[in-house]
């Protein structure tokens, strides 16, 4: 019974961890925004990905719910731009083997580890600039990863709850 409890309190703490982690300019008086709009494309980033257009969508929807109404860039209070950037790491997969034998308090034991794959994943980072002195004032970053193995419908919920994540502490001081 006591496993059985730490396993649901684990499990109930994991769930209140924070995926995103936000870091803003604390002079800043987030109070006068009231437009925005997006920042001009990277002239190296070409087309528009699917995740881009995703992404898109998920802070026009955010930013209405906010009050802040879109605007031409050269009238917009704040810029909003992203990325997702490439992240490498190791996963292990299957188990590791090994064996042990000894009398007493003294043994030898082998083991081999289990197998190691590099994954390449994409965490998705949100900046607001302020376009008045052109410095960013918010930014957000995800804790979850997009990869190449998750379904359109998969991305798109992935990308609404984190972009939701995002805007959920902003503007800041507010939580």
């Amino acid at each position: 019974m006591r496993i059985l409890m730490a396993v649901v309190v684990s499990f109930m703490m994991a769930g209140c961890a924070s995926n995103v982690v936000t870091d803003y300019n604390s002079s800043t008086v987030f109070g006068n925004f009231s437009s925005w709009a997006f920042a001009a494309k990277q002239p190296d980033s070409g087309v528009t990905s699917l995740d881009d257009a995703r992404v898109r969508d998920a802070v026009e929807r955010e930013l209405n719910r906010k009050a802040m109404r879109q605007v031409g860039q050269s009238e917009a209070d704040v810029l909003i731009s992203w990325q997702i950037v490439a992240e490498e790491r190791l996963e292990q997969v299957g188990v590791g083997l090994g064996f042990g034998f000894g009398r007493g308090n003294f043994g030898w034991g082998v083991s081999a580890p289990p197998p190691v794959r590099e994954v390449t994943e994409g965490k998705l980072v949100l900046r607001m600039v302020d376009s008045a002195t052109d410095e960013v004032v918010w930014q957000a970053a995800s804790r979850r990863y997009l990869n190449e193995n998750q379904s359109p419908e998969t991305r798109r919920q992935l990308i609404d709850e984190v972009v939701s994540e995002m805007f959920s502490q902003y503007p800041p001081g507010l939580n």
